[in-house]
């Protein structure tokens, strides 16, 4: 995500670095810099214009000319700067007091409408409500179909009536529907088009007007870069939309949606999309983009990823077998499960702050190895998970041949797992535990 742009900008912050104080020339110089990353990424002119004006007002001031760390105290006010361009603080979705809540998902086709509405349905679902699903997209092939078969897979009800009925019944309908069954959300997934047009506009006009949506969210796909911003500002103009969903942010995005759309239309960015999976979806909080984007990490999501995956009881329980050194295979096969809970291993790391960004490059993590651990653990019989001592030669040769791997790959893991039960009794012993933290409610992991 943003990887052009965390590099470039990287680069220019490298210019103010290494200096005791800085001069006007000198910010000025790092500036443009600065203006030539945004440009690259796609940033419209106007959200450029405007951010360097307020970033170099700022830091010709005393608090970064006579500053002992200028590179620094720059860092800070473009953070702060992406910031507030991109909102400054997160916009959740505004809930009706009658339920049910009716969200209106509009966009181009292959923005990613109907998928999103479903990853929306699902987040919410966890979240305790009870959405439901309506498939007002009757033009494109299978759309309908496609919709119900992610209702079935996260276990929302899809109200479709075919394709030879117009979306705005279908709307209508689906909404009486919902009311009947007692749902408290409703997400209306409607057409798109190639481009925007009349019958389209008249067609989500109509359907706004039967069903007084709360929320209208256009979905935008960033990949399209500069595009997404117009995009979003015609559909504003014509709709009066309430929030942006931009997605496919996984992809080779140069990042220039996520930092122009908010400025550009006054409307936020409410949720992104990181993948292709249901659960590639996340609320979008400005300050941690920006701190994406400056390739300074992203801890409270990767706290929050975690504090999803792991279960309360799991990690009590965990604890007391670090505390009594009880820590066994089974233990250690188990955490492997709850990592990969969090979801993607590699953007897992890009959350993590002090990684160095241009070092993952083209790097990612090998799920086959983790697949080889797994399959060499529970090759294994439940006395030789308790106590992996007792695996002498002839049993390490079993357990080789059972999971498809060598003799070498298991004692490689005999070895970690051996290094891991040291480090579990001395963090026992300190008496840190694995347990919730108390501020921030993060699980510890055990390796």
């Amino acid at each position: 995500m943003f990887q052009s742009l965390t590099d470039k900008l990287s680069a220019a912050f490298r210019k103010f670095r290494g200096k005791g104080k800085l001069t006007e020339a000198d910010v000025r110089s790092g500036m443009r810099e600065i203006k030539l990353a945004l440009l690259e990424a796609d940033v419209s002119f106007r959200v450029v214009k405007e951010f360097i004006n307020r970033v170099s007002e700022r830091a010709v001031g005393s608090e970064v000319l006579e500053s002992l760390l200028p590179a620094q105290q720059i860092v800070k006010i473009v953070n702060e700067e992406l910031t507030e361009i991109m909102g400054s603080s997160q916009s959740k979705l505004t809930v009706s007091p009658s339920p049910p809540t009716v969200i209106m998902m509009c966009g181009l086709q292959g923005a990613g409408k109907t998928t999103h509405a479903a990853k929306l349905a699902a987040m919410y679902k966890k979240q305790g409500k009870r959405p439901m699903l309506a498939a007002c997209d009757v033009y494109r092939p299978a759309a309908v179909k496609q919709l119900e078969v992610l209702g079935e897979q996260i276990g929302v009800p899809v109200f479709s009536m075919g394709t030879g009925v117009s979306p705005v019944e279908i709307a209508k309908r689906s909404l009486e529907a919902a009311k009947d069954s007692f749902c408290d959300m409703l997400f209306i997934d409607t057409a798109g088009r190639l481009h925007i047009d009349e019958a389209l506009m008249e067609e989500l006009r109509q359907i706004k007007a039967v069903t007084d949506p709360d929320e209208i969210l256009l979905t935008v796909d960033a990949m399209i870069g500069q595009d997404a911003v117009n995009v979003a500002e015609k559909f504003n103009e014509l709709l009066d939309i309430t929030g942006v969903i931009l997605t496919k942010l996984d992809g080779d995005t140069r990042g220039g949606a996520a930092l122009s759309v908010r400025y550009i239309t006054g409307k936020p960015i409410k949720f992104i999309g990181t993948g292709e999976k249901i659960e590639n979806i996340e609320p979008f909080y400005p300050d941690r983009m920006a701190s994406r984007i400056l390739g300074m990490g992203d801890i409270l999501t990767l706290i929050e990823k975690a504090e999803q995956a792991y279960d309360e009881k799991q990690a009590a329980e965990l604890e007391r077998k670090v505390r009594e050194a009880s820590f066994t295979l089974d233990d250690y096969l188990e955490q492997f499960g709850q990592l990969k809970n969090m979801g993607d291993l590699d953007q897992l790391l890009g959350l993590m702050p002090g990684i160095d960004r241009s070092a993952l490059k083209g790097a990612h993590v090998d799920e086959k190895a983790v697949a080889r651990t797994e399959a060499i653990i529970k090759s294994m019989t439940p006395a030789e998970r308790a106590r992996p001592d007792i695996l002498n030669y002839s049993r390490k040769q079993r357990v080789a041949k059972g999971s498809g791997t060598s003799i070498q790959e298991v004692n490689r893991l005999l070895k970690q797992f051996e290094q891991t039960q040291k480090l579990m009794k001395q963090l026992g012993s300190g008496g840190r535990g694995f347990g919730k933290n108390k501020k921030r409610g993060m699980p510890r992991f055990p390796f």
